[in-house]
């Protein structure tokens, strides 16, 4: 193999940009796009407020894939948020975002979902085979997949992620051409006075946040990615863009079809929009596109997250053996297994219904404070590397880079908010990390000293 086909891990190189689209849409796009738009429309009083919701979230979301563009372009390494973070403040940042990421924030995700995947697969099929066992079928064979090598890793995720695409794009059709159309006059929503309604408002974000989280998980294989400066800056661009389209048109179907009133009492906005389109089969059709979403975020999860805990090791942050790269397909075959164990771990359990409510404020601390790394990088690099050598910038930088910040913190701060007990324990889990680093930090400093 040459050397030019490796990267400086020693893994292949290999995703190119249009399955760096995929992988960026493949982060974002799970299952809660198929139930968020009931969520977020129990909160608003008005179908432009459901909307304007969305749209503001994507917003977000495209400012934040501004500023993980340049970081990217910046540190085309494995790992994403923990190199820069690593890199900004020190290996102890690095080491808490990833120990979040395993404990909580990936794998909670995944368990989630596939609980999810098998109950489709149930309602497709029949309950003949239990619940867990689809599960750990299915964590078992993304996991043997990836294992095998980048290529079939890379392209399981991007056919899953093309049909999950056809999926979506056949609800919207249902609900905006098919289903009779509904009017939407305004809800009747308890006083509170503009403090309720921002309330409200705040707490109809939560749900949009979490859907449109993800998107930085492409940045975790940069080190994998052909040309990644330029590839993946503009995969992260081109992808967050498609989602913000697909999901304002998913909820303009919904709202559509189903109207406001009957989208916010709905458990299962999508299946009663397929119902209302097709008839009684709209609800297997449902289950089918609902699937397909599942094992698609699976898949894009199961590739990317991994690099982070290899990432980890190989600064000796983590156990040693998740640093080793399997000789043949040039993956981290032990991180892999590691995030599929412990998802089906959580999955078993039932652990992840609770893990999943800690995630929000989590994670938008870590973006506020990845974000808050391109200024102390650029700062570093000096006036005359502010293109970043040539690679990608931040579009109106520090504007938009402030902007994304405040975005993040003060969704922080809804989280804590709305959900004050669930945020103060996401914090205490990442605390618990604390002791967990000093012990590596000696493990490795120890080490060293042997060596020496």
């Amino acid at each position: 193999m040459n050397s030019r086909d490796l990267s400086a891990e020693g893994l292949r190189i290999g995703i190119g940009f249009p399955n760096a689209v995929m992988l960026v849409m493949g982060g974002i796009v799970g299952v809660g796009v198929f139930v968020n738009p009931a969520v977020v429309a129990r909160s608003l009083s008005s179908p432009q407020l459901v909307l304007a919701a969305w749209a503001l979230g994507g917003v977000i979301a495209l400012l934040g894939a501004f500023v993980y563009a340049e970081l990217a372009a910046r540190y085309p390494s494995t790992g994403g948020e923990y190199v820069y973070l690593r890199e900004a403040y020190g290996p102890l940042a690095g080491f808490l975002f990833g120990w979040t990421t395993l404990l909580v924030v990936q794998a909670g995700g995944m368990a989630a979902v596939a609980i999810i995947f098998a109950r489709n697969i149930q309602v497709l099929f029949g309950p003949g085979v239990s619940e867990h066992l689809i599960v750990a079928l299915t964590l078992g064979c993304l996991a043997g997949l990836n294992c095998a090598g980048l290529k079939t890793g890379d392209g399981a995720q991007a056919l899953l992620g093309a049909l999950k695409v056809a999926a979506i794009a056949a609800v919207i059709t249902a609900g905006l051409f098919l289903a009779p159309s509904v009017p939407s006059p305004p809800k009747m929503l308890s006083e509170g006075g503009t403090g309720g309604a921002l309330k409200a408002f705040g707490a109809a974000m939560i749900p949009v946040v979490f859907s449109y989280g993800g998107w930085q998980t492409a940045n975790y294989v940069a080190g994998e990615i052909r040309d990644p400066a330029r590839n993946l800056a503009r995969a992260l661009l081109v992808g967050v863009i498609l989602v913000i389209t697909i999901y304002l048109l998913i909820n303009i179907a919904c709202l559509r079809a189903l109207g406001l009133s009957a989208l916010s009492a709905t458990l299962t906005p999508t299946s009663e929009v397929l119902q209302r389109a097709v008839g009684p089969a709209g609800a297997r059709l449902a289950a089918a596109a609902i699937a397909l979403s599942a094992i698609g975020y699976l898949s894009q999860s199961m590739l990317t997250g991994p690099r982070v805990y290899f990432a980890m090791a190989r600064d000796g942050l983590f156990f040693q053996s998740i640093a080793r790269i399997t000789q043949g397909s040039r993956v981290p075959s032990a991180a892999i297994i590691l995030q599929a164990v412990w998802t089906g771990l959580l999955a078993m359990s039932g652990a992840y219904e609770r893990i999943l409510s800690y995630v929000i404020a989590m994670n938008f601390l870590f973006f506020a404070l990845s974000a808050a790394a391109l200024f102390v990088v650029r700062r570093r690099a000096g006036k005359g590397r502010e293109a970043s050598g040539g690679g990608y910038a931040a579009v109106f930088h520090p504007w938009t880079t402030g902007l994304f910040i405040a975005a993040s913190l003060s969704i922080v701060g809804c989280s804590f908010w709305a959900y004050p007990v669930d945020s103060l324990i996401g914090y205490g889990i990442m605390a618990l990390g604390l002791p967990a680093y000093f012990y590596w930090r000696a493990k490795g400093r120890a080490s060293a000293s042997a060596k020496a």
